[in-house]
């Protein structure tokens, strides 16, 4: 059974994302070519885990972390429930396998006092990049959008009369997301000046370079680091850490975890849980002013 077939299905079936088959896609690959390198075996419906436990110890001595391991063992995995299911092969050679122990990436949001030192007090150009930055960072801490969510916004995902934006998230699914007045008022602003530049061409999409095509997510990137690292000494300045920010702020002020789990676009309450830890010191400080025998 080809890699394709198994791509078709995750493009058509589970509607992932043409940048996650691609990396499903890749980690096969490798795979593939390390059991011809290793072991002259093209047909991986006859691989055995003996074979996948030397791949993965040749990935470990690579000094590939834990976790890129774990990735790529989990897209091989699906391969197999793949052929599983389409009655391919008659076992998951990978169905007793233990993932390796990874830490928990500490995610540091940025503080209530960063964000408001970023938009109510650096300086923004009054053309068209300076207009754009702001509105990109305005609208990753007011939606809590994903950097590849706002790439691919288009103007029609736009609903400025009832104060909502489209968003297409993970396989496929859309959500609405509410705008603050004040995130409208820099859209109007951004849209005026976007209509100036030259090579424009009619794009659909919202955010555009100065040459007038689709915005990337690497200057996506560049955008959030270089304004934050203004006003922030942490070590990690990215569009993630503020799409963070967005729902530890929200958690603090007393924001349902199921409204903010909708607003964030997760599947499940799961994900949305890992915030709820940077509220903790929020809650203490709450509890210790609040509870009658905090004094004591």
């Amino acid at each position: 059974m080809s890699i394709k077939s198994f791509s078709n299905y995750l493009l058509l079936e589970k509607k992932y994302s043409n940048l996650t088959v691609k990396a499903y896609e890749n980690d096969l690959k490798d795979f593939k070519d390390f059991v011809v390198s290793h072991y002259e075996q093209e047909n991986l419906e006859a691989i055995n885990y003996s074979q996948i436990r030397t791949w993965i110890v040749a990935l470990v001595e690579k000094s590939i972390t834990n976790r890129s391991i774990n990735r790529k063992v989990s897209a091989l995995n699906s391969y197999y429930k793949f052929l599983l299911k389409i009655g391919a092969v008659e076992a998951n050679p990978l169905a007793k396998h233990k993932a390796l122990k990874t830490s928990k990436k500490i995610q540091v949001p940025f503080s209530e006092t960063e964000v408001a030192t970023v938009l109510d007090e650096l300086h923004y150009q009054d053309d068209f990049e300076g207009i754009r930055n702001r509105l990109i960072i305005e609208l990753f801490y007011s939606t809590g959008i994903r950097r590849i969510e706002l790439v691919n916004l288009k103007l029609n995902d736009l609903d400025l009369p009832n104060k909502t934006l489209k968003v297409l998230g993970k396989r496929n699914k859309e959500r609405l997301v509410p705008l603050l007045d004040s995130v409208i008022q820099t859209i109007h602003k951004y849209i005026d000046t976007r209509k100036t530049l030259e090579n424009i061409q009619e794009s659909t999409y919202l955010f555009l370079t100065k040459k007038g095509v689709k915005i990337y997510e690497t200057l996506v990137y560049r955008i959030i680091n270089e304004y934050f690292s203004m006003a922030s000494t942490k070590v990690k300045k990215s569009p993630h850490i503020l799409r963070h920010s967005f729902a530890t702020h929200l958690l603090n002020q007393g924001a349902d975890l199921n409204a903010v789990k909708e607003l964030l676009g997760h599947s499940s309450l799961a994900a949305t849980q890992i915030y709820t830890h940077n509220s903790i010191a929020e809650l203490k400080k709450v509890y210790l002013n609040a509870h009658p025998r905090s004094d004591e």
